[in-house]
């Protein structure tokens, strides 16, 4: 149990730590998404 206990531990560490780089990544492929709807919505026929 310890151990099972200390595994969770270390992986929500991991993901606290890397928290702010999958925010990150979302957000700018969010933001591709975006730019690349309003480019071709914009885009005169």
């Amino acid at each position: 149990m310890q151990t099972v206990m200390r595994s969770y531990q270390g992986l929500s560490y991991l993901v606290g730590l890397n928290w702010d780089w999958l925010f990150t990544l979302g957000t700018i492929v969010v933001g591709l998404l975006a730019g690349a709807f309003l480019g071709t919505a914009l885009l005169p026929h």
